[in-house]
């Protein structure tokens, strides 16, 4: 009974600090934890990424294949985003199918990739109809510490940026593959922010002790040029309109600050 006593301690904690402007980790309520970003990391992957984002740990990689098209949008090519929270990363993810976070997880990641139209999907087009690529984006949480999406959506921007395609050309209806890779064409660069609501104050990059005290997340993911291009809400509580304005602007600033650890150049 010792253990659950000192985890509401440390609860209640947490909140009082938010309360007053201040995190148990020392942060101010607007800063991220420390992060890493590796590209490459998988060699059988087109691409691949791992991202740290302080004890939180996603590795993302990508795969393209040849496949048919869906039949209302013959002409382009198709994205499919899996998570899969590995049974190691937390105590609390058990082998099976996807669990609802896991399911919420790659949708976020999809829809921000998808809505910025960061991949051109027309480009994929083989053959209209009949042959496209399709763009594999794999999420695995290696370490769950808070703060999944910002971490999973990072590694997919940069997982994907790191894809290398084949060369080919269609001859008599056939495919043929020519020597050597060209980059995917990655037009956007789509970045998530996400907050959580403490005693009704807004904090960004929460870690798993803030996650566990905190009323309502909401994740606002920008493209490259400030516009909103994705929003998700979670937890049982809500935000004002002023609070989501509020989280609109810091999101803008701190994606801007994101990005360049991302795209290079």
């Amino acid at each position: 009974m010792k253990y659950p006593i000192m985890i509401r301690v440390k609860q209640k904690q947490i909140a009082q600090l938010v309360s007053l402007g201040k995190r148990l980790d020392g942060r101010g309520l607007n800063d991220y934890r420390g992060i890493q970003l590796e590209v490459g990391v998988v060699g059988r992957a087109e691409g691949s990424a791992r991202v740290r984002l302080g004890k939180t740990e996603v590795l993302v990689g990508t795969k393209i294949e040849l496949g048919e098209p869906f039949p209302d949008v013959p002409n382009q090519g198709v994205l499919t985003v899996n998570a899969e929270l590995v049974p190691l990363a937390s105590p609390t993810f058990e082998p099976g199918p996807p669990r609802e976070d896991a399911i919420e997880l790659a949708r976020v990641v999809d829809r921000g990739v998808r809505e910025s139209k960061a991949i051109a999907l027309e480009e994929l087009c083989v053959e209209p109809g009949k042959k496209v690529f399709i763009v594999f984006v794999d999420v695995y949480v290696l370490n769950h510490d808070g703060n999944l999406i910002d971490a999973s959506a990072l590694a997919a921007l940069a997982a994907l940026l790191n894809t290398k395609m084949f060369n080919y050309e269609v001859k008599e209806g056939k495919i043929e593959v020519k020597p050597g890779y060209k980059p995917l064409s990655v037009k956007n660069y789509p970045i998530a922010v996400t907050f959580a609501q403490i005693d009704d104050k807004l904090v960004v990059d929460p870690w798993l002790e803030e996650e566990q005290v905190m009323d309502a997340r909401i994740t606002i993911t920008t493209d490259k040029d400030g516009k909103i291009c994705a929003l998700q809400k979670g937890g049982y509580g809500y935000f004002t309109t002023q609070q989501v304005l509020e989280a609109a602007k810091i999101a803008k600033e701190k994606a801007e600050e994101l990005r360049k650890l991302v795209v290079k150049g």
